[in-house]
């Protein structure tokens, strides 16, 4: 500092007033540049040679990279003339590069283990009998998420600090970093899920993890590109997080709800309006719990009750145990159907369900029970098979079975009709291909 101090005060006493002492042709202002800078160098060159303190290797580069060319050389009362001048770097090149190996190493070292030890003081965490925090409703963890981000993005920032090309290179070995740490945490994580299930806030601290990944994924999109190997790593670890946990807290709702669905056939749909009620009701206590999620996986979990919801429904009208002989009976059980479907509607949408492609299915279904005239049937087909090209002829001749009144023939000319308007794209969201029909 006290050479550099010295240089930058000296040189611009030589511009201000020493230059025009002398004929242009001693070119003064170049001697002393040079006598300046070779000095300089010379120290700089001699403390890169010496046993260098992480923090000493830093501020070194600082000088080579940032300060020297920048700060001292580009002043606005030397830059004009010290553009003349070819003073070159304070350290050479090879010297220069062993520094930065040098302080890449053991930055990548010194964030590696602050957040292996982060990892350690986390899990620790989850053995504790304390309830997470929270905040704004949620539960959290936030503290993992913000310390890993955190150190990124400062280890991330010195380096740039020295040079463009000194943070690339950092940020390309920290990319490898998060990717890793995140499998080690996810690994743990399961430990945990697998092991500690008796927990007293099993259930919290699941969600508050689970609340934890949308800082991990917003750091991933927001700065990393879209191809690099290491975002899609994440992406995919994270979702990996996200979906064992909605499995967890899923597992019991859907349990407790099997039982009701087979009342639907068991009663052959007289109680319909009662057995959807009871469905409600038991799925209405679980939701109160995952109000604690943040509103990406609220929203997420919702769209799996409902596509739950919908689909334990169609296998239900799949299962082959009713089958109605006259257009009366058809049409009351599409009543049935049609009451069911809209009651299941308000309420998943009342909840915050956002999925919306999923709420025609039952109605379509309920349209082809109530209609006897074969056209409108296969006008009816075809637009269903539009909307969930996942259908398929075996689930299409399960559901017709309801239709006794159907002749071989016109069931074959239905099911022929389905195979034509059948799309060959793979649905945005599986329906169909995931009831598997006895």
């Amino acid at each position: 500092l006290h050479m550099g101090k010295t240089m930058k005060e000296d040189l611009i006493v030589v511009v201000k007033y020493i230059k025009q002492l002398y004929p242009p042709e001693f070119n003064v202002f170049n001697t002393y540049a040079e006598l300046y800078h070779n000095y300089f160098a010379s120290q700089a060159k001699k403390n890169a040679e010496s046993h260098l303190e992480d923090k000493d290797v830093y501020l070194l580069l600082s000088w080579v990279h940032k300060i020297y060319p920048e700060d001292m050389r580009k002043d606005h009362a030397l830059a004009k003339e010290l553009e003349k001048v070819k003073l070159g770097s304070l350290l050479p090149s090879s010297l220069s590069k062993e520094l930065e190996k040098k302080y890449l190493d053991s930055e990548e070292a010194t964030i590696k283990n602050s957040l292996i030890k982060c990892l350690d003081k986390e899990i620790q965490g989850w053995k504790e009998d304390k309830e997470p925090e929270k905040l704004n409703g949620h539960f959290q963890s936030e503290l993992l998420a913000i310390f890993v981000i955190q150190s990124i993005y400062s280890g991330q920032k010195r380096a740039k600090d020295i040079s463009t090309a000194v943070g690339e290179e950092l940020l390309h070995r920290l990319s490898r970093e998060l990717p890793a740490f995140l499998r080690s945490y996810k690994d743990a994580f399961e430990d945990f899920k697998e092991k500690s299930k008796k927990h007293r806030y099993y259930k919290p601290i699941l969600i508050a993890n689970i609340n934890n990944c949308c800082n991990f994924r917003d750091y991933a999109e927001k700065n990393m590109p879209e191809k690099d190997d290491n975002k899609a790593s994440i992406l995919i670890t994270l979702g990996d997080i996200e979906n064992s946990v909605f499995d967890v807290l899923l597992q019991q709702l859907f349990a407790q709800l099997k039982p009701i669905y087979k009342k639907f056939t068991e009663n052959k749909w007289d109680s319909s309006n009662e057995i959807m009620n009871e469905i409600i009701k038991t799925t209405s206590k679980h939701i109160s719990d995952f109000r604690t999620l943040k509103d990406p996986f609220y929203h997420a979990i919702i769209e799996k009750i409902h596509a739950h919801l919908v689909k334990e429904y169609i296998v239900r009208l799949l299962k082959r145990k009713v089958s109605l002989k006259t257009p009366a009976q058809q049409q009351n059980l599409a009543q049935h159907v049609s009451k069911n479907a809209a009651d299941l509607e308000a309420f998943c949408t009342s909840n915050g369900s956002q999925a919306t492609w999923l709420n025609s299915a039952l109605p379509k279904m309920a349209e082809v029970i109530r209609l006897q005239d074969l056209g409108a049937i296969k006008i009816e087909v075809a637009t269903l098979a539009r909307t969930y090209p996942d259908i398929r002829k075996r689930h299409l001749e399960a559901f017709l079975y309801i239709k006794a009144n159907l002749s071989r023939s016109e069931l074959k000319s239905i099911l022929g009709y389905l195979s034509g308007s059948t799309s060959s794209m793979s649905p945005r969201a599986p329906l169909f291909s995931n009831i598997n029909v006895s």
